[in-house]
């Protein structure tokens, strides 16, 4: 491991990554394409080595991002396949998207006049092409997206008569399918069965790519396969919530954190630790210091709850995790040595610590712990049991 990378990095595997993909693959129906979900910068493990790494699968239909630019992100690194953005794109972003085959969610009328207007100009120019378009149908998350009713209706029928517009998709999203209850969640999938349905019927149109299935849905909700399912926190090997089912498919983290032993000493009855004394030892103990903190993303719920583990086993953080660094108790630990590796998350020999766990320890949630690891965490990706690449952000100014 490179020397830079001592004090705190994280290591994706992107072999696990693939091995999900194809443990999801082999759970939907043939012929449904998987849309990676790589947004948040791939929830924090990162977006451009893992579309680069799934782009070549026939299966993955391309790329679901949230904002404009991570869309571009990915084209300027060479990704071909679709890539659609998730949320509400703002006019600035709408020519570049429209010469870059960006597809994008709609559901406002304006948005429609407005495409068209980006399209003639960019026809003007000598760039003939069409914005494509994903509808957001809400049917339940009371968030984004038409309704799935007669002024829903209407707007899908504007979409398809407006010029330079192409309908390539329609979608929708559930709210509650990592839940034991599937009711709500089928109540959801109806309403957007139904609604599909009733625009083929007016309209004389099948929208090509229909879509609703989140990770849960991949998982547990096969009849909600469709054209497309949306692959998310599956895909990082890590799991909707503690409700969904753990024997249907296998998933793999993919992400672990590692760091460093940089000081161990002593102290005895009485001695504090930390900020605000809340750790104060009631015997002899031996401590070790390691650089990490919650200015890394390493969450501070987890003071004096959280373990870490050294040499295969564990040893429990001791007082407030500061910015930059923490202590914990190596009194069991005789062997631990300044230099040893510290695994904050992953597995060392049979002991595992895993996002799921930690979530639970700090009051947080497991997405939240991979998208908050900060900018001064290098990540290494390994394939085939090697380092494929690096990335960091040192000379990032």
């Amino acid at each position: 491991m490179r020397e830079d990378y001592q004090r705190i990095h994280a290591r994706v595997s992107l072999d696990a990554i693939l091995e999900n993909m194809e443990s999801m693959k082999a759970n939907i129906a043939p012929g449904t394409g998987i849309m990676a979900v790589i947004k948040t910068d791939g929830y924090g493990h990162g977006a451009v080595p893992i579309a680069r790494a799934l782009e070549p699968l026939d299966y993955c239909q391309g790329f679901a991002v949230a904002t404009a630019e991570e869309a571009f992100i990915l084209r300027r690194a060479g990704i071909r396949k679709p890539v659609l953005v998730l949320g509400f794109t703002f006019p600035y972003s709408y020519r570049r998207m429209i010469r870059e085959e960006i597809r994008m969610t709609v559901f406002l009328p304006e948005t429609l006049s407005e495409l068209s207007g980006a399209v003639r100009e960019l026809g003007a120019q000598g760039a003939g092409k069409k914005a494509r378009i994903h509808i957001k149908v809400d049917t339940g998350m009371n968030r984004i997206g038409i309704r799935p009713d007669a002024e829903g209706l209407s707007f899908v029928k504007e979409a398809l008569d407006t010029d330079g517009i192409q309908v390539e998709g329609i979608f929708t999203h559930f709210a509650r399918a990592d839940e034991t209850d599937k009711t709500a969640v089928r109540h959801q999938l109806d309403s957007f069965r139904n609604f599909t349905d009733l625009i083929e019927k007016e309209t004389g149109y099948k929208i090509p790519i229909r879509h609703c299935s989140n990770s849960a849905g991949i998982v547990e909700l096969p009849e909600a396969n469709m054209d497309m399912v949306r692959a998310g926190i599956t895909l990082y090997g890590l799991w909707p919530s503690g409700e969904v089912k753990r024997d249907i498919i296998a998933l793999h983290p993919a992400l672990s954190l590692h760091s460093r032993i940089v000081y161990i000493k002593e102290i005895g009855v009485g001695d504090e630790v930390s900020y605000g004394g809340i750790f104060r030892a009631s015997s002899k103990m031996r401590v070790a210091t390691i650089p990490a903190g919650y200015g890394d993303g390493y969450p501070r719920g987890l003071s004096g709850r959280g373990d870490v583990l050294i040499r295969g086993k564990r040893a429990a953080i001791l007082g407030r995790i500061c910015m930059d660094q923490f202590m914990v108790d190596v009194t069991q630990i005789p062997e631990a040595a300044m230099g040893d590796e510290v695994t904050l998350i992953g597995r060392d020999g049979e002991e595992e610590i895993t996002m799921e766990q930690l979530g639970e320890l700090s009051g947080r949630f497991n997405y939240e712990l991979a998208c908050n690891l900060g900018k001064r965490v290098p990540r290494v990706y390994i394939k085939g049991g090697g380092v494929l690449c690096t990335r960091d952000w040192y000379e990032d100014f």
